[in-house]
Protein backbone atom coordinates (compact mmCIF):
# COMPACT_ATOMS: atom_id res chain seq x y z
CA UNK A 1 0.00 0.00 0.00
CA UNK A 2 2.58 2.29 0.87
CA UNK A 3 4.65 1.87 -2.47
CA UNK A 4 1.16 2.51 -3.97
CA UNK A 5 0.71 5.26 -2.33
CA UNK A 6 4.37 6.46 -3.29
CA UNK A 7 3.74 5.78 -6.75
CA UNK A 8 0.62 8.38 -6.99
CA UNK A 9 2.07 10.65 -5.27
CA UNK A 10 5.12 10.40 -7.82
CA UNK A 11 2.06 10.37 -10.72
CA UNK A 12 0.71 13.58 -9.74
CA UNK A 13 3.97 15.58 -8.90
CA UNK A 14 5.91 15.10 -12.31
CA UNK A 15 3.23 14.44 -14.74
CA UNK A 16 0.39 16.69 -13.49
CA UNK A 17 1.49 19.39 -15.97
CA UNK A 18 0.99 17.19 -18.76
CA UNK A 19 -1.99 15.66 -17.93
CA UNK A 20 -3.36 19.28 -17.43
CA UNK A 21 -1.94 20.05 -21.00
CA UNK A 22 -3.44 16.70 -22.39
CA UNK A 23 -7.04 17.70 -20.96
CA UNK A 24 -6.47 21.07 -22.26
CA UNK A 25 -5.97 19.74 -25.76
CA UNK A 26 -8.72 16.92 -25.80
CA UNK A 27 -11.41 20.30 -24.94
CA UNK A 28 -10.02 22.46 -27.61
CA UNK A 29 -8.84 20.57 -30.45
CA UNK A 30 -11.26 18.43 -32.22
CA UNK A 31 -8.62 16.26 -33.73
CA UNK A 32 -8.03 15.00 -29.91
CA UNK A 33 -11.71 15.00 -29.25
CA UNK A 34 -12.12 11.38 -29.29
CA UNK A 35 -9.92 11.23 -25.83
CA UNK A 36 -12.93 12.53 -24.32
CA UNK A 37 -14.62 8.77 -24.85
CA UNK A 38 -11.45 6.87 -24.88
CA UNK A 39 -10.28 7.71 -21.26
CA UNK A 40 -13.62 7.17 -19.62
CA UNK A 41 -13.92 4.15 -21.31
CA UNK A 42 -10.74 3.26 -20.29
CA UNK A 43 -11.45 3.86 -16.55
CA UNK A 44 -14.48 2.01 -17.28
CA UNK A 45 -13.15 -1.38 -18.95
CA UNK A 46 -10.45 -1.37 -15.87
CA UNK A 47 -12.93 -0.81 -12.88
CA UNK A 48 -15.01 -3.89 -15.13
CA UNK A 49 -12.31 -6.28 -14.56
CA UNK A 50 -11.26 -5.32 -11.22
CA UNK A 51 -12.68 -8.50 -9.79
CA UNK A 52 -10.49 -10.27 -11.80
CA UNK A 53 -7.36 -7.99 -10.89
CA UNK A 54 -8.29 -8.98 -7.16
CA UNK A 55 -8.44 -12.86 -8.32
CA UNK A 56 -5.09 -12.29 -9.80
CA UNK A 57 -2.28 -12.83 -7.27
CA UNK A 58 0.26 -10.02 -7.12
CA UNK A 59 3.63 -10.94 -8.52
CA UNK A 60 5.66 -7.90 -8.47
CA UNK A 61 8.16 -7.67 -10.92
CA UNK A 62 11.58 -5.33 -10.64
CA UNK A 63 11.37 -4.99 -14.26
CA UNK A 64 8.45 -2.71 -13.73
CA UNK A 65 10.80 -0.29 -12.11
CA UNK A 66 12.82 -0.34 -15.10
CA UNK A 67 9.74 0.69 -17.38
CA UNK A 68 8.86 3.42 -15.38
CA UNK A 69 12.08 4.79 -15.39
CA UNK A 70 12.40 4.52 -18.51
CA UNK A 71 9.04 6.23 -18.99
CA UNK A 72 10.59 9.05 -16.90
CA UNK A 73 13.73 8.87 -19.38
CA UNK A 74 10.87 9.69 -22.06
CA UNK A 75 9.69 12.84 -19.90
CA UNK A 76 13.06 14.44 -19.87
CA UNK A 77 14.26 13.96 -23.70
CA UNK A 78 10.63 15.39 -24.36
CA UNK A 79 10.76 18.22 -22.34
CA UNK A 80 14.48 18.79 -23.34
CA UNK A 81 13.49 18.76 -27.00
CA UNK A 82 9.88 20.52 -26.46
CA UNK A 83 8.92 17.28 -27.86
CA UNK A 84 4.94 17.20 -26.76
CA UNK A 85 4.52 13.49 -27.83
CA UNK A 86 7.63 12.15 -26.18
CA UNK A 87 6.01 13.74 -22.29
CA UNK A 88 2.53 12.37 -23.07
CA UNK A 89 4.02 8.65 -24.19
CA UNK A 90 6.25 8.14 -21.75
CA UNK A 91 2.80 8.96 -18.98
CA UNK A 92 1.44 5.64 -20.38
CA UNK A 93 5.11 4.23 -20.25
CA UNK A 94 5.14 5.23 -16.19
CA UNK A 95 1.52 3.78 -15.83
CA UNK A 96 2.37 0.47 -17.15
CA UNK A 97 5.78 0.06 -15.50
CA UNK A 98 4.02 0.68 -12.17
CA UNK A 99 1.32 -1.98 -12.58
CA UNK A 100 4.42 -4.09 -13.48
CA UNK A 101 6.45 -2.90 -10.28
CA UNK A 102 3.38 -3.11 -7.76
CA UNK A 103 1.29 -6.54 -9.20
CA UNK A 104 3.39 -8.20 -11.92
CA UNK A 105 3.00 -8.51 -15.53
CA UNK A 106 -0.53 -10.66 -15.43
CA UNK A 107 -2.17 -7.10 -14.04
CA UNK A 108 -0.56 -5.67 -16.77
CA UNK A 109 -1.88 -8.24 -19.28
CA UNK A 110 -5.44 -7.55 -17.93
CA UNK A 111 -5.66 -3.98 -18.27
CA UNK A 112 -3.82 -4.24 -21.79
CA UNK A 113 -7.25 -2.80 -23.62
CA UNK A 114 -7.66 0.12 -21.57
CA UNK A 115 -3.88 0.90 -21.89
CA UNK A 116 -4.37 0.62 -25.45
CA UNK A 117 -7.17 2.93 -25.12
CA UNK A 118 -4.71 5.34 -23.30
CA UNK A 119 -2.40 5.44 -26.23
CA UNK A 120 -4.64 6.01 -28.44
CA UNK A 121 -5.88 9.26 -25.84
CA UNK A 122 -1.94 10.66 -26.92
CA UNK A 123 -2.00 13.07 -29.98
CA UNK A 124 -0.37 12.10 -32.80
CA UNK A 125 2.61 13.76 -33.16
CA UNK A 126 2.50 16.85 -35.49
CA UNK A 127 5.35 15.57 -37.81
CA UNK A 128 3.46 12.40 -38.68
CA UNK A 129 0.21 14.31 -38.97
CA UNK A 130 1.94 16.61 -41.38
CA UNK A 131 3.71 13.68 -43.55
CA UNK A 132 0.26 11.63 -43.97
CA UNK A 133 -2.23 14.82 -43.96
CA UNK A 134 -0.99 15.37 -47.74
CA UNK A 135 -1.42 12.04 -49.12
CA UNK A 136 -4.47 11.96 -47.77
CA UNK A 137 -5.55 14.93 -49.12
CA UNK A 138 -4.73 14.42 -52.61
CA UNK A 139 -6.23 10.93 -52.51
CA UNK A 140 -9.45 12.59 -51.26
CA UNK A 141 -9.32 14.84 -54.52
CA UNK A 142 -8.32 12.29 -56.85
CA UNK A 143 -11.34 10.13 -55.44
CA UNK A 144 -13.60 12.70 -55.96
CA UNK A 145 -12.13 13.85 -59.04
CA UNK A 146 -13.13 10.39 -60.51
CA UNK A 147 -16.22 10.04 -59.15
CA UNK A 148 -17.49 13.61 -60.34
CA UNK A 149 -16.48 12.53 -63.73
CA UNK A 150 -18.51 9.16 -63.48
CA UNK A 151 -21.75 11.62 -62.69
CA UNK A 152 -21.04 13.88 -65.84
CA UNK A 153 -19.66 16.58 -63.28
CA UNK A 154 -17.23 18.77 -65.35
CA UNK A 155 -14.07 19.26 -63.17
CA UNK A 156 -10.31 19.81 -63.26
CA UNK A 157 -8.31 18.84 -60.52
CA UNK A 158 -5.14 20.73 -59.82
CA UNK A 159 -2.90 18.91 -56.88
CA UNK A 160 -5.88 19.07 -53.85
CA UNK A 161 -8.16 21.75 -55.44
CA UNK A 162 -10.86 20.86 -57.31
CA UNK A 163 -11.78 23.39 -59.91
CA UNK A 164 -15.97 23.29 -60.60
CA UNK A 165 -17.75 25.47 -63.46
CA UNK A 166 -19.33 27.44 -60.79
CA UNK A 167 -17.10 27.00 -57.52
CA UNK A 168 -13.20 26.22 -56.77
CA UNK A 169 -12.96 24.14 -53.94
CA UNK A 170 -9.60 23.36 -52.05
CA UNK A 171 -9.70 19.87 -49.79
CA UNK A 172 -7.79 21.30 -46.58
CA UNK A 173 -5.74 20.06 -43.65
CA UNK A 174 -8.98 19.59 -41.73
CA UNK A 175 -10.84 18.04 -44.56
CA UNK A 176 -7.91 15.24 -45.01
CA UNK A 177 -9.70 12.38 -43.40
CA UNK A 178 -7.05 12.42 -40.05
CA UNK A 179 -9.48 13.20 -37.82
CA UNK A 180 -12.65 11.15 -38.63
CA UNK A 181 -9.52 7.89 -39.06
CA UNK A 182 -8.27 8.04 -35.70
CA UNK A 183 -11.92 8.27 -33.95
CA UNK A 184 -12.62 5.04 -36.36
CA UNK A 185 -9.73 3.28 -35.26
CA UNK A 186 -10.69 4.31 -31.58
CA UNK A 187 -14.09 3.21 -31.78
CA UNK A 188 -12.97 -0.54 -34.20
CA UNK A 189 -11.04 -1.59 -31.09
CA UNK A 190 -14.10 -0.79 -28.68
CA UNK A 191 -16.25 -2.74 -31.18
CA UNK A 192 -13.60 -5.61 -31.67
CA UNK A 193 -13.11 -5.92 -27.68
CA UNK A 194 -16.66 -5.82 -27.64
CA UNK A 195 -17.86 -8.31 -30.07
CA UNK A 196 -14.63 -10.82 -30.84
CA UNK A 197 -12.98 -12.84 -28.47
CA UNK A 198 -10.58 -13.96 -31.17
CA UNK A 199 -7.17 -12.58 -31.68
CA UNK A 200 -6.40 -12.17 -35.31
CA UNK A 201 -10.24 -11.13 -35.75
CA UNK A 202 -10.50 -8.23 -33.76
CA UNK A 203 -7.00 -7.27 -35.43
CA UNK A 204 -8.24 -7.24 -39.07
CA UNK A 205 -11.59 -5.37 -37.64
CA UNK A 206 -9.13 -3.22 -36.17
CA UNK A 207 -7.11 -2.84 -39.51
CA UNK A 208 -10.43 -2.63 -41.60
CA UNK A 209 -11.21 0.79 -40.12
CA UNK A 210 -8.26 2.64 -42.09
CA UNK A 211 -9.39 1.88 -45.62
CA UNK A 212 -12.82 2.64 -44.66
CA UNK A 213 -11.90 5.92 -43.38
CA UNK A 214 -9.95 6.98 -46.33
CA UNK A 215 -12.56 5.44 -48.41
CA UNK A 216 -15.73 7.60 -46.89
CA UNK A 217 -13.49 11.08 -46.64
CA UNK A 218 -13.10 10.37 -50.47
CA UNK A 219 -17.19 10.00 -50.77
CA UNK A 220 -17.16 12.59 -48.15
CA UNK A 221 -15.58 14.95 -50.69
CA UNK A 222 -17.58 13.73 -53.63
CA UNK A 223 -20.82 14.41 -52.20
CA UNK A 224 -19.70 17.69 -50.89
CA UNK A 225 -18.00 19.26 -54.66
CA UNK A 226 -21.29 17.25 -56.06
CA UNK A 227 -23.93 19.25 -53.83
CA UNK A 228 -21.71 22.36 -54.75
CA UNK A 229 -22.38 21.62 -58.26
CA UNK A 230 -25.82 21.09 -58.20
CA UNK A 231 -26.84 23.92 -55.27
CA UNK A 232 -23.89 26.45 -55.00
CA UNK A 233 -21.43 26.96 -52.54
CA UNK A 234 -23.33 27.17 -49.54
CA UNK A 235 -23.70 22.67 -49.83
CA UNK A 236 -19.80 23.37 -49.28
CA UNK A 237 -20.23 25.50 -45.94
CA UNK A 238 -21.67 26.01 -42.11
CA UNK A 239 -24.03 23.68 -41.37
CA UNK A 240 -24.87 21.58 -44.16
CA UNK A 241 -21.01 20.55 -44.43
CA UNK A 242 -21.03 20.15 -40.89
CA UNK A 243 -23.95 17.41 -41.43
CA UNK A 244 -22.44 15.75 -44.14
CA UNK A 245 -19.24 15.37 -42.43
CA UNK A 246 -21.18 13.39 -39.38
CA UNK A 247 -23.50 11.63 -41.65
CA UNK A 248 -20.21 10.68 -43.79
CA UNK A 249 -18.40 8.85 -40.29
CA UNK A 250 -21.63 7.23 -39.54
CA UNK A 251 -21.58 5.28 -42.78
CA UNK A 252 -17.83 4.80 -41.36
CA UNK A 253 -19.10 3.62 -38.38
CA UNK A 254 -21.56 1.06 -40.31
CA UNK A 255 -19.13 -0.15 -42.19
CA UNK A 256 -16.38 -1.20 -39.67
CA UNK A 257 -19.90 -3.03 -38.03
CA UNK A 258 -20.32 -4.63 -40.93
CA UNK A 259 -16.66 -5.79 -41.26
CA UNK A 260 -17.13 -7.24 -38.16
CA UNK A 261 -19.56 -8.92 -38.67
CA UNK A 262 -18.44 -10.67 -41.64
CA UNK A 263 -15.22 -11.52 -39.93
CA UNK A 264 -17.19 -13.17 -36.94
CA UNK A 265 -18.47 -15.72 -40.17
CA UNK A 266 -14.85 -16.27 -40.52
CA UNK A 267 -13.36 -19.77 -39.25
CA UNK A 268 -15.01 -22.53 -37.41
CA UNK A 269 -18.16 -22.48 -36.07
CA UNK A 270 -18.35 -22.46 -31.97
CA UNK A 271 -18.61 -25.84 -30.19
CA UNK A 272 -22.63 -26.23 -29.39
CA UNK A 273 -23.50 -28.88 -26.99
CA UNK A 274 -26.57 -30.68 -28.51
CA UNK A 275 -29.37 -32.62 -26.27
CA UNK A 276 -30.66 -35.65 -27.38
CA UNK A 277 -34.21 -35.76 -26.38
Amino acid sequence: MIALLVFLAALVQIYWPVMTGLAHQWTTDADSAHALICVPLAVGFAFARRGELRRTIARPRVAGLALAAGGLGLLLLGRLGAELFLTRFSLVVFLAGSVVFLFGWRHLRILAFPFALLLLSVPIPAVVVAQVTLPLQLFASAGAESSLGLMSIPVFRDGNILVLPNATLQVAEACSGIRSLVSLVALSLIIARTTEHRAWARALIVLSAAPVAVLVNALRVTTTAAATYWYGRGAAEGFVHELVGLAMFIVALALVMSCGRGIARLGPEPNRLEIAG
